[in-house]
């Protein structure tokens, strides 16, 4: 029986946590939840009684000495965090110690920020005979990147990237992307507080990528979407061969 679960709360909005995960929410006896991320309203379906926690100003050990306490005494857990535990979700360290004390747990998966951004924009990372690939990154921070994953060189592939964690150093985005061959002219969506009442969403081009960003006061909780081929010029006429009627597959024969 699993007593720990990982909840992707998703970017901000309430309904975008799936079903399983507000259902678990909702039966959990602690809802831990990073506050700094995540609004209360993804958390308001706990039950009655559950114990609700922000974890924002509490370090790894005192939110792991609240978790084991908590399935010490019979119960369970919800750890809710933004978007996908997957990516940048700092899970890993956490389930070590879950692990060291065979507390058993499990990740649902929730809607990351580059996808409600690209929902919200109307915009797609793939395009017939453009790109097929997405990249994910950021900038080197407190957190280093390896070199040979810096913008700079994932940029040298022309697909379309998702650049997280970077708000606050727009000019090294522009400036990593440009040096690695992307065109000035590239399509940039800018996505701030995506999922949140005061959701602002921005398109701009490469070169003007942190102009903009300053212009609106984008200096956290923002992500990049860098999307080739896209722009107001560059749009051509190849389409998904899955709508083709000369396209035969086993459902079409």
């Amino acid at each position: 029986m699993t007593q720990v679960y990982f909840i992707g709360a998703g970017p901000g909005d309430p309904e975008l946590v799936t079903v399983k995960g507000r259902r678990l929410i909702g039966e959990a006896d602690l809802v831990l939840y990073a506050g700094s991320l995540v609004p209360p309203e993804v958390v308001a379906c706990a039950r009655q009684g559950a114990q609700v926690v922000n974890s924002a100003p509490m370090s790894l050990e005192e939110t792991h000495a609240l978790i084991a306490e908590t399935v010490r005494q019979g119960g369970m857990v919800a750890r809710v965090h933004t978007g996908d535990p997957a990516l940048y979700g700092a899970v890993r360290e956490q389930a070590e110690l879950l692990d060291g004390e065979n507390i058993s747990w499990e990740i649902v998966p929730g809607v990351t920020a580059g996808f409600a951004a690209a929902a919200a924009s109307r915009r797609s990372f793939t395009v017939p005979e453009v790109t097929q690939t997405l990249i994910f990154s950021r900038l080197e921070g407190r957190t280093p990147v390896p070199e040979r994953e810096h913008l700079r060189e994932l940029a040298r592939s022309r697909s379309s990237m998702c650049v997280y964690l970077s708000a606050g150093d727009p000019q090294g985005v522009q400036q990593a992307l440009l040096e690695g061959g992307m065109p000035a002219e590239t399509l940039v969506v800018e996505a701030f507080r995506v999922g949140w009442p005061d959701q602002k969403i921005v398109e701009t081009t490469l070169d003007r990528l942190a102009a903009t960003a300053r212009e609106n006061g984008f200096t956290r909780q923002t992500v990049f979407l860098v999307l080739p081929g896209q722009g107001e010029h560059d749009m051509g006429t190849a389409r998904s061969l899955l709508y083709d009627e000369s396209f035969r597959h086993m459902y079409r024969k």
